[in-house]
Order: structure tokens, then sequence, then C-alpha cells
């Protein structure tokens, strides 16, 4: 890759996270941490107002902007592939957003790229959340970002029932099945519920701060420390000390 072209994507990469360490960076472009640090302060003193350091991080300061870019056939077919896995697992309402969004990227698309990105011969039939499922994960997702505490009513793997009030953290998916993961006011811990076992859920107008020792961060942390493994490799609904 030229140089040229390597300060680009840095800058790409930067504005495209909340914080991007010269680790990430080096490991995404293939080359050196110390490489990234000199070509980081490179861009800098071009005046382009990277904010952090190394060691720490990078993030791109507010008002700088690029042309907008067009798509390569490869992230074409890459994005239209994602959005339709997405319709396909999503609730109705980010379904919508994945379908509108795709709507764009294939509007700037030259016609004979536009036309190879639709005739990919790659679907996601609907045979995932049903109806009701899709409407409390929409649900439950909008509490996670709104911080409202909500009230379900759950049935475990043998069916006995429970009510809960939750502080809802985060919304997982499994390949097979969505889970919350939320703090448990009645367990006094962190647990994970099943979408498609909560039987009723209300969301209440209580919303709640994020105290230490309550927060995904820290329920993460735990579970790594449990299960001696990244949190990629436990459902929540099937970790011991986890389980609702």
């Amino acid at each position: 890759m030229r140089r040229a072209d390597r300060l680009f994507q840095i800058v790409q990469l930067i504005r495209g996270r909340r914080l991007s360490t010269a680790a990430f960076l080096a490991e995404r472009l293939e080359v050196s941490a110390r490489t990234i640090y000199r070509d980081v302060a490179d861009l800098q003193h071009q005046g382009v107002p990277i904010e952090g350091e190394a060691g720490v991080g990078y993030r791109l300061g507010a008002g700088f902007e690029l042309p907008p870019l067009m798509f390569s056939q490869g992230e074409a077919n890459a994005l239209v592939a994602a959005a339709r896995l997405a319709q396909a697992w999503l609730d109705a309402g980010l379904a919508r957003e994945v379908e509108g969004a795709l709507g764009k990227i294939l509007s700037v698309l030259p016609p004979a790229a536009r036309v190879a990105a639709e005739s990919q011969a790659l679907y996601a039939p609907s045979v995932g959340l049903g109806p009701q499922a899709q409407a409390t994960l929409q649900s439950l997702r909008e509490a996670v970002q709104s911080r409202h505490v909500v009230q379900v009513n759950y049935a475990d793997v043998q069916g006995r029932a429970s009510l809960r009030r939750l502080r809802p953290l985060g919304c997982f998916y499994w390949g097979k099945v969505w889970t919350l993961s939320a703090w448990c006011e009645l367990r006094g811990d962190f647990r994970g519920f099943r979408i498609d076992r909560i039987v009723d859920l209300v969301v209440t107008d209580e919303q709640f701060r994020l105290e230490p020792g309550k927060t995904l961060a820290d329920m993460l942390r735990k579970v790594e420390a449990e299960m001696g493994s990244r949190p990629s490799e436990w459902p929540p609904a099937e970790t011991p000390g986890l389980n609702a």
C-alpha cells in the first residue's frame, strides 16, 4: 500500500470509531505500531485534527470532513449481503432502517455495480424471530438505549414463570436465539433472558443510572472471570451464575 493511501485509510479508520489504538490501526493496515505513530504525527502536522496520543488511542476532532466515498464492488456486495441477513433477524424497526440505508448505498453505485450487488445469490429467508419476539426485541433494544427499567413476565426452560424488574444492558444474538442481558433487581445480580421466553413486557417510565458494578462492562468482566473465555464464547442465558 502506498503511504498516501495508508494515511487516508488511517483517517477513515479513526473517524469511524470512538477511539482507535495504534495496535488496532497497525493490525488493520498490516504495519508496525511505530509506523502508525509516525503517520499519525505527520497527519497532525498537516492539520488533521487527530486527538490523543501513543499508548492511549486516537480520535478525530470535530469539524473535519472528507468528501463522500464511492464503495468498491466488494464493499457493495458485502453491505448488501449483511443487510439481507440483518433484515431477517432484526426487529421490524431496525429492519426498516436497514432497508432505507441499503437503498441509499445502492443509489450511489454505478449501474453495473448496482446490478452485480443486487444479483448476489445470497439470501436470508424470514425464518427467524416471530412477530411477538420481534416486537419484544424492539422494545428491549429501545429500553437499553434510553435506560428505562423494564418489567417482564418470564418463563424459564422448565416453564416456570417469574416476574422480574430489570435494568436492560444489552441484546445479544447467538445464531439461533436473541437474549437480553440485564441487572435483575430480584436476584441483585446480572442475569440473561431468552427473548422468546418473555411472555409479557412492560417498559416503565423509570430511568436508571449506570452504577459501578451494575454496567454491561462489569457483567462482561464477571463472565470472563467465571468462564475463563472471551465474551463472544458464552450465551448469557446458559452461563452458570448468570441464568435467570
